[in-house]
């Protein structure tokens, strides 16, 4: 059974299930989940633990498969952590798990604790999976993306019994600070409770976040996308800035901005022949968040303009090869801005 990750704490204060799978790619929202269910086992009577990592594929389930159907010592409950940090759990592993799964529905006694990183479709619509989710509860950890940031960081301020300053320079204050920690949720954790070592509870102002946040923003080509196909043109550049910081290669930042202007491309021509905006999209295979960015964007942008900017990303990739070009910066990040900012304002 799906269960929200807002929707946790309500359910563990009403009771708890023998059975419980996280999976998710964000370290601290998981480990908080994770943490959550297990301090309620614990002030239900689970004293004992036992904890495994699945590594190899000469892991032994087997072992796995006996603590879950042992009693504990003197007859205690008990947890039994189980990681997956692959996601991929192998022949055995699968069988393993139906099985746990259909024991657990009638052991109390035993609360079992799978932890997985985020999974792909296929693996959601996995036996062993399945297995879980309807003998279980599962709690998908999804990321918390920049636009969500700011309230997020509001309310771990909060909870310290710290706020920023009411209107636009609060508003400024969380902006600022969701800048300076995008893409790194635990050290945006961090740096939220330093916070209140630094400064007593009550209101802050944008001066001491200005002063006390570091920034340990994290960037990946594909949040880059995003944010250009927002038409986020400040955005955009600090992006850029960081994944050169970071020693992303160019070539792949090249790859994602020009495979979002050949998507425009295919898409348009679709809508030349006829195609609906949304059958057209689907051929061409944008979806999630992307396909509203580009129902915004394709209605309104002319077909020679995205030949420009194809031809833009031709003589881009050339750059970004070694390859010199009049028209152009010889250095490729410089060339990679100019390219990103031309597809930015097409988007805005």
């Amino acid at each position: 059974m799906q269960l929200g990750l807002p929707a946790l704490s309500a359910h563990l204060q009403k009771g708890l299930r023998s059975l419980y799978t996280v999976h998710g790619d964000e370290a601290l929202l998981q480990l908080e989940a994770a943490d959550a269910i297990r301090q309620t086992a614990r002030a239900q009577g689970f004293t004992e633990r036992s904890s495994f990592t699945v590594q190899g594929v000469h892991f032994d389930w087997a072992e796995v498969l006996n603590t879950g159907q042992s009693m504990g010592l003197f007859g205690d409950k008990q947890i039994i952590d189980i990681r997956i940090p692959t996601g991929k759990p192998g022949k055995e592993g699968s069988a393993a798990l139906q099985k746990i799964a259909e024991l657990a529905k009638d052991n109390d006694a035993v609360l079992t604790l799978i932890s997985l990183p985020r999974l792909d479709k296929a693996t959601q619509s996995s036996a062993w999976f399945a297995a879980l989710d309807n003998f279980g509860m599962t709690i998908k950890i999804d990321p918390v993306e920049r636009g969500a940031l700011p309230p997020w960081i509001a309310k771990r301020l909060d909870a310290q019994g710290q706020r920023v300053q009411a209107g636009a320079e609060g508003q400024q204050a969380l902006q600022f600070f969701a800048d300076r920690v995008e893409g790194n949720l635990l050290a945006a954790f961090q740096e939220v409770q330093k916070l209140a070592l630094l400064y007593p509870a009550g209101e802050l102002s944008l001066t001491q976040i200005e002063s006390a946040v570091m920034n340990v923003a994290r960037y990946d080509v594909f949040k880059l996308s995003d944010a250009v196909l927002a038409g986020k043109a400040e955005r955009t550049q600090r992006m850029l800035d960081g994944l050169q910081a970071e020693g992303e290669a160019a070539v792949l930042v090249h790859w994602a901005l020009a495979e979002d202007i050949r998507a425009m491309k295919r898409v348009a021509d679709s809508l030349s022949a006829g195609r609906p905006l949304a059958m057209a999209l689907r051929e061409q295979r944008v979806w999630g968040a992307k396909e509203k960015q580009f129902e915004r964007i394709m209605p309104n942008v002319q077909m020679n303009t995205i030949n420009k900017l194809l031809q833009a990303a031709h003589h881009v990739d050339g750059v970004v090869k070694g390859l010199k070009h009049p028209d152009w910066p010889s250095e490729p990040w410089q060339a990679l801005h100019r390219l990103a900012q031309m597809v930015v304002r097409v988007a805005a």
